[in-house]
């Protein structure tokens, strides 16, 4: 799967870049859901908690698909 993200171009920087957005979407989303008057503070919630398990997952990736690019570097063969 790393391999197939690296040859899509995807940067361990761009999942890095994911997961600092998804934090502020995770508290945009809980914001907004609060904001609506027919929705309920444990709807808000769930939308926060949605939104916000996507977090350690670009991490995770980021990391790992560093490990893979710094593998692939002239310096460590």
């Amino acid at each position: 799967m790393l391999k197939k993200l690296s040859d899509m171009g995807i940067k361990s920087d761009h999942l890095y870049t994911a997961g600092f957005a998804s934090i502020g979407l995770t508290f945009l989303s809980w914001a907004v859901s609060r904001g609506k008057k027919d929705d309920s503070k444990s709807q808000s919630d769930r939308w926060g908690l949605f939104v916000g398990e996507w977090t350690p997952t670009f991490f995770a990736l980021g990391v790992a698909l560093k490990l893979e690019e710094g593998d692939r570097s002239p310096l460590k063969r």
